[in-house]
């Protein structure tokens, strides 16, 4: 058997904390019982693994170091943009003072620093959290570093900057497996897709949001990446492409949807308005039916949301200055009502199949 990695590991971790409560109900009900060798044997089998993933992975053992390690995340996401935060201000507090040599060296050694000091937390037993917070800072001192150096040369600010940003971000991402830096990855080539459609229409780079279709491209790219790169050794990395690109798909159609001026189609707006309103529905649902096929629980999710987004809104174009609000809240309730019930039965469908495949 391979060695695992970590997802793999708390994945056993939760499998033998389920394992010995369910021995524990079937003990209690009569249906099966060990006797005390092997009760204890089991125990130290278990509990040699533990130990082993604990020293190897850092995972966490049971139900409250799941919570407590949900805190952490949340602690070292948060120290993370203090810390970016503090070196920004620490440089533009004194940055005037120093030469241009100076500041050159200061802008190619911090990240530099910081990418050496999160090589080094990543090998130790629990610096986990540590590496991911530092991962973070070098992020922040690379993307500081192009921009400074764009101000100190006087070079005109470019779309081809996300480059570069998107390549440390994904660098990142993958050495130390930590999904923020890879949502950081594709929000840069996403930008600079977007920026490079909106230039080759003759706009402004920066002024890509002006028209969400820019956006599109990288939607059905970050979507399709997983279908063609294989991701068994980053958990979540897959889901974490694939929601970022219906997110990059479903957002402009939505928008589009309510505001035609922004799109690069000539036909009347209520056509435009239309159209897209008609894709997000078509949109939505292929994602809910790819996702309860491949079993990607986040694709479902994601295209659920956006389903009851598009049908409400159009509720709300139809029918809220014609109909009393308790009339119309009434039909959103019964339309809830309604999909309920397609979903409980597009569940069980799901749950025939894997049976049928069992």
């Amino acid at each position: 058997m391979p060695d695992p990695n970590r997802f793999e590991a708390q994945q056993r971790a939760d499998d033998i904390r389920v394992f010995r409560a369910e021995l524990g109900r079937l003990d209690e009900a009569g249906v099966l019982r060990l006797d005390p060798a092997q009760h204890a044997a089991v125990r130290a089998h278990h509990e040699a693994l533990l130990s082993g993933f604990i020293r190897d992975f850092d995972i966490d053992r049971d139900s409250h170091a799941k919570q407590l390690s949900l805190g952490m995340r949340v602690v070292s996401f948060l120290g993370a943009l203090a810390l970016a935060a503090s070196v920004y201000f620490l440089f533009y507090r004194f940055w005037g003072h120093l030469g241009t040599t100076f500041q050159v060296a200061i802008l190619a050694l911090a990240p530099l620093a910081a990418l050496g000091l999160s090589a080094w937390l990543s090998t130790r037993s629990n610096g986990a959290y540590f590496a991911k917070l530092a991962a973070l800072v070098t992020f922040a001192c690379f993307l500081l570093n192009l921009s400074m150096l764009g101000q100190i040369f006087n070079i005109t600010p470019t779309d081809k900057a996300l480059l570069p940003w998107a390549a440390f971000a994904f660098l990142l991402a993958y050495c130390l497996d930590m999904r923020l830096l890879l949502v950081a990855g594709l929000i840069c080539i996403a930008a600079w897709i977007a920026a490079r459609a909106g230039t080759w229409s003759g706009m402004y780079w920066l002024s890509m949001g002006e028209r969400p279709e820019n956006f599109l491209p990288a939607g059905l790219l970050a979507f399709g990446l997983p279908l063609a790169l294989a991701h068994q050794r980053y958990p979540g990395f897959a889901a974490t492409y694939r929601i970022f690109g219906l997110l990059c798909l479903l957002i402009p159609v939505l928008v589009l949807g309510n505001w035609g001026d922004g799109s690069y189609l000539t036909w009347p707006t209520s056509v435009i308005e239309g159209g897209y309103q008609v894709l997000g529905f078509a949109l939505s649902a292929a994602a809910i039916w790819l996702g309860a096929r491949r079993g990607w629980n986040d694709t479902v999710n994601t295209g659920v949301v956006f389903f009851v987004i598009f049908l409400y809104t159009k509720f709300y174009d139809w029918w809220w200055e014609m109909m009393p609000k308790w009339l119309f809240f009434l039909v959103l309730a019964l339309a809830a009502v309604l999909l309920l019930l397609v979903f409980q039965r597009l569940r069980g469908a799901v749950a025939q199949r894997a049976g049928d495949m069992a």
